[in-house]
């Protein structure tokens, strides 16, 4: 492996700057993204997929939910592709952009009353456009933040935009729950979930504004230059990074597969499993109010996962959360089906805790793994891959597996995915003191 000199440390006002920067932009990412999972979990499957029934129904509107994971690994190849080739910066704008407007149409898409079967047909498209958005998002919020931060403080750096899930689900919880208050459950379901979608528009404005006060990032610089002047060929990223690395992006996207799992199963599933009658059947504006209190211990294991990294490595930080994760996949629903408000509480603020102790580290992990002139696409490939696998697949299964198994079956389901993250993170090697000027060894042939 060969290295060059990473540039000079940047300024600390410069350094508050790219941080509030890559917060604020995935923040509002995530609350597109999220408002929808809300939206699917309480809305969609009684003004969408009314005639499948109940269970049916929230199946298909997770489903539509499931979508943008499964194309997010394509928004990673096509953001991943000009982030390295023309720079971070600019390809966060377009991501943020794209997001904005797919989310207000959804916001503004009549239902299937209206226009029938072109209603779910048009929700999934829009859901498309969200998953390619985010898909070219996380990577390059993210390396922004560690191709900034001075060595030894990537994992305290890359905590910012990790930050971007918590503060967007306490939003979202948090718009939901002050809409159903105040325009009540009948108007809700007519008009008043449309509001969280529309609301998209100012904060993509504020994000944007952001976004475009920030300077493309010293490193990404210093090996476009380098590359210019050896007049290195332009092979395209995403071959590039499947010719040298394969082997990190799939580890890669099997050590963050629980936390997608842990994530998503609280934020969506566990929104609908609290306030169906045949779940805990509590109310939703309890469910919400007790959404916004996990997403705030999120964000406090989010803090501790990445700082601890820069002391401890990333490696015994996440075998950490993963050996929790078995534990807890096989004891969540357990706790769940006692059916109190308290266990209910317990249950998603336990499941996103052990998240944010992966989520923590994770954030400069995968950048870590890959090498400068293809590390958007390496790391966004390897974190959407694990979209696919933790994040669209269980919540399809739930259901599924709840009326076949009872709620152990998912228990079993990611407690497997726990067992995935562990053994691959046991494969892979520590990063945190690597360079994030690195090169890595050209694959000899035979």
């Amino acid at each position: 492996m060969s290295a060059s000199p990473s540039p000079a440390a940047p300024a600390p006002t410069t350094m508050r700057r790219v941080a509030v920067a890559s917060c604020v932009g995935t923040t509002i990412e995530f609350y597109d993204f999220f408002i929808y999972g809300t939206a699917a979990a309480l809305v969609f499957p009684q003004i969408f997929f009314p005639a499948l029934g109940p269970v049916a129904g929230t199946a298909a509107s997770f489903a539509t939910f499931a979508v943008a994971f499964v194309v997010r690994p394509l928004g990673a190849i096509v953001f991943g592709h000009y982030g390295d080739k023309l720079g971070r910066k600019g390809t966060l704008v377009t991501t943020l952009l794209l997001m904005g407007v797919a989310t207000v149409a959804i916001g503004l898409l009549p239902t299937g009353a209206v226009i029938g079967a072109a209603a779910p047909i048009l929700l999934i498209l829009l859901r498309v456009a969200q998953g390619l958005a985010v898909g070219g998002e996380w990577a390059g919020a993210n390396l922004l933040t560690a191709e900034y931060a001075p060595p030894g403080k990537r994992g305290t750096y890359a905590v910012f935009p990790q930050l971007g899930p918590a503060l967007a689900f306490a939003l979202s919880s948090s718009t939901f729950l002050a809409t159903d208050i105040v325009f009540g459950s009948d108007a809700f379901l007519t008009y008043g979930w449309r509001i969280p979608f529309l609301l998209s528009a100012l904060l993509v404005g504020v994000g944007l504004y952001i976004r475009l006060s920030i300077d493309e990032t010293p490193v990404f610089k210093a090996d476009r230059d380098k590359r210019a002047a050896a007049k290195a060929p332009t092979t395209p990223p995403v071959l590039e990074v499947f010719r040298v690395q394969p082997r990190e992006i799939l580890l890669g996207a099997l050590v963050q597969g629980i936390g997608f799992g842990f994530f998503y199963m609280g934020t969506a599933y566990l929104t609908a499993y609290g306030s169906d009658p045949a779940g805990a059947g509590l109310d939703r504006r309890v469910v919400l109010s007790l959404g916004v209190l996990a997403a705030a211990v999120l964000a406090v294991t989010t803090i501790v996962g990445g700082r601890i990294s820069d002391r401890l490595g990333r490696r015994p930080v996440i075998l950490a959360s993963g050996v929790m994760a078995v534990v807890w996949s096989l004891a969540l629903f357990p706790v769940l089906d006692t059916g109190s408000a308290a266990a209910f509480g317990i249950g998603i603020a336990v499941t996103l805790g052990i998240f944010g102790i992966m989520y923590g580290p994770v954030g400069a992990y995968l950048p870590e793994l890959f090498a400068t002139r293809f590390r958007y696409t390496g790391a966004g490939m390897a974190y959407n891959l694990a979209g696919v696998l933790g994040g669209a697949v269980p919540p399809v299964l739930a259901p599924i597996l709840t009326e076949a198994f009872g709620s152990i079956g998912i228990g079993v389901l990611l407690a497997v995915l726990a067992g995935l993250s562990i053994a691959a993170t046991l494969i892979l090697f520590e990063t945190a003191d690597r360079d994030t000027m690195h090169d890595v060894e050209e694959p000899q042939a035979a």
